[in-house]
């Protein structure tokens, strides 16, 4: 097994039910099914700590490329195999890309509410809500792109269809989970989504994981970026 805890880096185990946990590094107490094997629980905020360095990052790419873009930020400190951080880059990346392909949006305005959003989606979320937050992120963008609101007709309808779009690529490969494999699908089908819906054209490369090492859950040749084939 790799490890995967923040603290002692062994393997996690998920609860059934919320159990109140008090954080490893700050000391917060709060409702949570997740823990490692040893008893130690991260809450998402410090699980996150420094993501917003991807801000500036961001501001200074100028790719059109959203996969690209993400993996750059996966390589960041703050980025682990798993977590919430990815409920954010997914729209960040998209939001970036999709400006510096000509999309005519306020990026640091964007990416500031991208992160507000992006993090009350919890870790987790994909298999206690039935919404991988990357999916989730992927309509957050498409939200914040159209100005939808609760109110709005067309982009309430176009921001649904997108995050329905990436949960049913990511219900189709099935699990267990792996954040960088539904992120890449999220991307993946927001990038062709963008060009149906908004006439917008990001680059959309061929993915080919290099992170199955670092998967203690990697699913192989079943996932569709696996190297073997």
């Amino acid at each position: 097994m790799k490890d995967e805890c923040l603290i002692c880096r062994a393997p996690l185990e998920y609860l059934e039910t919320d159990t109140m946990m008090e954080c490893s590094i700050c000391h917060k107490q709060e409702p949570s099914k997740t823990r490692c094997v040893s008893g130690h629980y991260v809450c998402n905020e410090c699980h996150t700590s420094g993501m917003d360095a991807f801000i500036g990052l961001c501001l200074a790419e100028t790719s059109r490329n959203p996969v690209e873009i993400i993996e750059k930020m996966m390589a960041m400190p703050f980025c682990h195999m798993h977590g919430p951080e990815h409920h954010v880059m997914v729209g960040a990346a998209l939001l970036t890309a999709y400006r510096n392909a000509g999309g005519a949006i306020d990026l640091p305005g964007a990416l500031e509410e991208m992160m507000n959003r992006g993090k009350s989606v919890p870790g987790g979320a994909c298999g206690f809500w039935g919404a991988c937050g990357a999916g989730i992120s992927s309509g957050m963008f498409v939200s914040i792109i159209s100005k939808s609101t609760p109110l709005k007709r067309e982009p309430f309808a176009l921001s649904h269809r997108m995050t329905a779009r990436s949960l049913a690529a990511i219900g189709e490969i099935g699990g267990p989970r792996c954040c960088k494999r539904d992120s890449f699908l999220s991307i993946l089908n927001a990038i062709d989504f963008v060009k149906e819906n908004f006439g917008v054209e990001m680059e959309k490369p061929a993915v080919v994981c290099h992170y199955s090492a670092h998967n203690n859950q990697c699913i192989g040749r079943r996932c569709p970026f696996s190297r073997i084939r």
